[in-house]
């Protein structure tokens, strides 16, 4: 199982699923626990992560990438790099590539479609270009259709900043050789118009449904893009408008002074092409005389749009022609006058007597011998000394086998058997085995290829979990081979509690065996809150009924004090206060009246003398407390303090207690919201 599936990153992306390898990295599907969101994450390959320079590499493109912000443009949101690991948060595209949605089309798509497409790519190079950054593997893998037929460009997974100077033609040019510039097979100096040559073979390939060279190596086809000129469009399909392949051809120009300057350039083509599908862009083409025969090895170039500066070049190659024409008749003139110099001479040697009878006998002789020689090899010695002739196995492994299952170039005296089709890491109708293999010798007997074929990797398809709880979600779960992941739960108004709500994948989702599903679990309905009943002045087993009747909690706190104004058994205080809003289950606090303390004396004031009253006042921390709180001071049994606070607005309470001087030191009980929060000494001689 991949090691990375499961784990959480920054402590903050979880990797869902792995959805695409490519030649430096491996691309997951993951979650942002912050944002709450699905994202793409790429990851640098642990056998590349060692290396220094394929790290610098992948940095270069988070820093490359990093820099683009379009609409057209397969958005970067996080970059890390760490001793571990490195790896690009990137938007997570629904779609599929422009080369598997050419594939459902039959390869070949009409000329308006291929301009909306085309049009959206030149605006993302426009903006990749004009930040310094050159892509330099434009082609239809790389390019997303999303479902509303937007298009993004995605993978700079060899972009470049311009000022990057040289190229070589490394393994990753090679994987994508059939969209290659000249100077990018070459090795050369490329720049912003080594990726409009790229956009022109996607555009190509777009109209006519096949790509412009084909070639048994990938090195064949990159001396194709150096050395020679594709067929024009409109010859492979005549419905193609003759500007449309002028911008094609014009794009596609071998030499980057002949292609266009920018893609504002070939986009402001684009653009009068849509206003008018019949301009005349006038374009130079270079032409051949039609006298001229041209020799079997000659290669034959055909015509290619070029820009409008062309006609100087253009005579530069009327006059290297009319040289070879030149030094070609030079070349007969000077043979015919050797000729004619070897007849005079002839005539003058001294004439011999005739040999041609002793030459005819001995030719009938050993013709005599050869025919007899000839018949006694086919019929007798044929078979026993002759070894058996055998036949080159075409490689077909690593090929799709709906493209070549008709090409008789490559199957030469083969014809392709359909074997099984299994699971693989290959893509969906890839040549994964082959019976005989690629490169064998075999007899003449053997004319059949039997080929296994790649339904792509393993997947399961998920399956409906609605109106199932938990415990039987995650049993059909583990049926199919998928594991169900810690729940999230939710209150629902009209799902049961315990019952799914929703669930990550979606039914009918194709996924890799052991994925883990996120499901959200109902809670039920959520409590609905009401005001608290008022319990004050209620007997304590009537208070605790009308607890009950409401489910709220009877098992809080009670406690009994002494106080002269209320009868013994009823309710004094209560939390939460009447009328604050509670939900179902919340415990209920009372204070409850132990009636007046039989110890309590009223002092009496020394003979002859009135008592002096006396106010003492002091502070209640009330930090810790959120929202209305109740303080409430009792002094002898009797309340002397019973105020409403509001603890954000209330850090503590100041408190003013009454008396009259001679009663000395009394304790005093503080309550807050119904419980016992502790004495305070009050000094009335002072």
């Amino acid at each position: 199982m991949d090691p990375y599936i499961g784990k959480l990153l920054d402590n903050r992306y979880e990797i869902l699923e792995l959805v695409g390898t490519g030649g430096m990295a491996k691309v997951y599907k993951a979650r942002c626990h912050r944002l709450n969101r699905l994202v793409a994450i790429k990851i640098l390959r642990e056998d590349l992560s060692q290396d220094a320079e394929f790290r610098r590499r992948f940095h270069d493109e988070s820093q490359a990438v990093a820099m683009l912000s379009h609409p057209n443009i397969v958005a970067v949101y996080d970059v890390s790099r760490s001793s571990e690991l490195e790896y690009i948060v990137m938007e997570l595209i629904d779609g599929i590539t422009l080369k598997q949605y050419m594939q459902r089309k039959g390869n070949k798509l009409n000329w308006r479609e291929a301009l909306h497409f085309i049009t959206q790519i030149t605006k993302a190079l426009g903006h990749a270009h004009s930040r310094g950054i050159i892509h330099r593997d434009i082609k239809p893998h790389n390019i997303m259709v999303l479902r509303d037929g937007s298009v993004k460009v995605a993978d700079f997974g060899i972009a470049r900043v311009a000022s990057g100077g040289h190229s070589t033609l490394t393994q990753e040019a090679l994987g994508s050789v059939h969209y290659i510039s000249p100077e990018q097979a070459r090795g050369s100096h490329i720049d912003a118009r080594s990726d409009l040559y790229s956009a022109g073979v996607v555009l190509y390939e777009m109209l006519t449904g096949r790509l412009p060279f084909e070639g048994d190596t990938p090195v064949s086809v990159a001396i194709q893009h150096i050395n020679s000129i594709p067929l024009s469009p409109r010859e492979l399909e005549p419905s193609i408008p003759e500007a449309l392949e002028a911008i094609t051809m014009k794009a596609m120009a071998p030499n980057p002074d002949n292609r266009y300057l920018s893609a504002d350039d070939m986009l402001a083509d684009l653009e009068e092409f849509r206003k008018n599908p019949n301009i005349n862009f006038d374009y130079n083409s270079y032409e051949f005389d039609p006298e001229e025969e041209l020799d079997d090895d000659r290669t034959q170039i055909r015509p290619v749009s070029v820009s409008r500066q062309e006609p100087e070049r253009r005579h530069q190659e009327e006059r290297r022609y009319q040289e070879e024409r030149r030094d070609r008749r030079r070349y007969e003139e000077e043979r015919s006058r050797r000729r004619s110099r070897y007849d005079d001479e002839e005539e003058d040697y001294p004439r011999r007597n005739p040999v041609w009878p002793v030459v005819l006998a001995a030719a009938a002789v050993l013709l005599f011998v050869g025919v007899i020689g000839y018949f006694l090899w086919n019929t007798i010695f044929s078979g026993l000394m002759a070894p058996a002739k055998t036949y080159p196995v075409p490689d077909l492994i690593g090929k799709v086998y709906e493209e070549i299952k008709d090409d008789t170039e490559l199957l030469g005296r083969y014809t392709l058997v359909e074997g099984e089709t299994v699971a693989d890491e290959a893509e969906p109708g890839t040549i994964i085995a082959q019976d005989p293999e690629g490169d064998k010798e075999v007899g003449e007997s053997v004319t059949q290829i039997k080929v296994t074929i790649s339904a792509g990797p393993e997947t399961v398809e998920m399956v409906p979990l609605d109106d199932m709880d938990y415990q039987t979600a995650s049993t059909a779960l583990r049926n199919i081979g998928l594991k169900i992941g810690v729940p999230t739960y939710e209150n629902d108004e009209t799902i049961e509690q315990g019952f799914i709500i929703s669930y990550t994948p979606m039914e009918g989702v194709l996924v890799p065996p052991g994925t883990e599903v996120q499901v959200v679990v109902s809670k039920g309905p959520a409590d609905k809150p009401f005001p608290m009943p008022k319990l004050v002045d209620m007997d304590e087993e009537l208070a605790n009924i009308t607890i009950s009747q409401h489910n709220l909690d009877p098992n809080g706190k009670r406690d009994y004090i002494h106080d002269p104004e209320v009868p013994e058994g009823k309710v004094i205080t209560q939390y939460p206060l009447e009328g604050t809003e509670v939900t179902e289950g919340t415990a209920v606090n009372l204070v409850i009246s132990k009636g007046p303390d039989p110890a309590t004396v009223s002092p009496d004031p020394p003979e002859g003398q009135d008592p002096i009253p006396v106010t003492k006042s002091f502070t209640v921390p009330l930090d810790g407390y959120e929202g209305e709180v109740n303080l409430r001071v009792l002094m002898d049994g009797a309340q002397v303090w019973n105020q409403n606070y509001d603890a954000t607005m209330e850090m503590a309470a100041e408190v003013h207690v009454q008396g009259t001087r001679g009663m000395g030191v009394k304790e005093v009980t503080i309550f807050i919201n119904g419980v016992a929060k502790g004495t305070e000494s009050v000094n009335f001689d002072e």
